[in-house]
This record gives C-alpha cells, structure tokens and sequence, in this order.
C-alpha cells in the first residue's frame, strides 16, 4: 500500500493530481482543499501528499491529501456504510472540515445534504455513525472540536418557538446566524435569527 508520495507537480486540477515521482507520473485524487493548498506551488513544484490507496477488483486509485488528519477523516467517512471513495471525496470538497465537524456535531441532516451527491438519507447515516465520534475526528484532523449545542441558542430556538416559528426552522436560523456571528449575545442572535426566519 501507499501511505504517502513525494514529487513533483506535473498536472493539477481540482480533482486530480498527476504527481512525478522519480520519473514516474501517479495520478492522485484530491479533494477541493487540497487543490486550494497546491495551486499557489505551480508545476514542477515539489509536494508531499498523505495517500488513501484504495483497491479494487480490477483497479487501484490513490486519494492524496495536504494534512494526515485531512486523510484519516475521509478514511472514516468511507467506512460509513453507502459512502465510497469518491463519495467521501466530494464531501471534503463540499465543505470545510470544520463545518463538516459541526454538521455532524450538530445533527443537521439538512446542511449536510447541500453537498452534491449526499441526499437526506445519507446525511443521516452519517450523523448516525459518526455522531458521537466529532472531538476524535476533530483531534485527527487538527481542528478545534465543535460543541454539540452552542450556549445560549437553545433559549433562542425557545424564543422563536413561543413567538409562532417552527422549532425546525428557527433552529435551522439560528445555526445559520451562529455561523456567521460566532461570538455574538443572546439579543442579537434573536434579532437576527427573526430577520432571516422573515426573508429580510
């Protein structure tokens, strides 16, 4: 198996890397983010990549990625039962690994099923199977671990509740605002979230 390679650019797109290893041009799949850190080198550039070697009956595809915990996170995504290799790709592509964290942290089947290819169902496979593993899955990927309620957004959601909102729509509201005021207080959480939930 291939654990990691070291060449250089030869080819790089958002989706595949052909990297030259000593005269020999392996093609690398890479998620977004990846792509993102490589772009900037140019060709001829040398690179180390963390490698998922991944085996099939007829075939053998390399998954490259910038960081070891970026590769170990999309090796327990495909250990998720429907997601395969190039599914557990677009993921990491589709989202930041903090945002997939706290998706997941969060159970919010809607958001994850923004990223293409990932229907309601699969969301909630996800969040069922790896749920309860956010902060090692934070640990291996070296980012802060997302907490399963933000404090003080439970008595937001209440809030919104009691003036006539659905809870499913005012929680969905309030992540959103979280998201973009993180440090925001209660009264300008409310006050926004009501802006939103009223498509102001």
């Amino acid at each position: 198996m291939i654990g990691w390679l070291r060449g250089r650019v030869r080819e790089l797109s958002p989706e595949v890397l052909i990297l030259d290893v000593s005269g020999v041009g392996y093609e690398v799949h890479i998620p977004v983010s990846t792509y993102y850190e490589l772009e900037g080198e140019g060709p001829g550039a040398e690179v180390t990549l963390h490698v998922h070697t991944h085996v099939r009956d007829d075939t053998l595809d390399l998954y490259g990625f910038g960081t070891p915990g970026e590769r170990r996170l999309f090796e327990r995504l495909i250990a998720v039962s429907g997601i395969g290799p190039k599914l557990g790709r677009v993921i990491l592509s589709g989202m930041e690994v903090r945002d997939l964290l706290e998706a997941l942290a969060q159970e919010d089947a809607q958001r994850l099923a923004t990223i293409p290819g990932v229907g309601k169902k699969t969301a909630e496979r996800l969040i069922l199977e790896l749920k309860d593993k956010v902060a090692g899955l934070a640990e291996e990927a070296a980012v802060t671990p997302p907490s399963r309620k933000k404090t003080g957004d439970d008595d937001v959601v209440a809030a919104l509740v009691n003036l006539g909102y659905k809870k499913k729509a005012s929680s969905r509201a309030v992540a959103e605002v979280r998201r973009e005021h993180a440090e925001a207080p209660f009264a300008e959480i409310l006050r926004r979230s009501l802006k939103r939930l009223a498509g102001l």
